[in-house]
């Protein structure tokens, strides 16, 4: 599984950092990082969720 970020689409809400804290995580800019590009399987309900939340459906998952 890979996370992919349209950037241009991203607000930095952080339902994403909620969601999955262990993958995602935005600065004091509300810039959004990616912790881990590629999380392991046991990630990927909690990737889905964040993907799920997005307002702005910057987020895919990638497989």
């Amino acid at each position: 599984m890979k996370i992919l970020v349209d950037y241009d689409r991203c607000e930095g809400n952080a339902r994403c950092v909620k969601e999955a804290p262990a993958v995602f995580k935005t600065d004091e800019s509300d810039q959004l990082h990616v912790l881990q590009p590629e999380p392991p399987e046991e990630q990927r309900a909690a990737v889905e969720a964040a993907v799920a939340r997005c307002p702005r459906q910057a987020l895919m998952i990638e497989d």
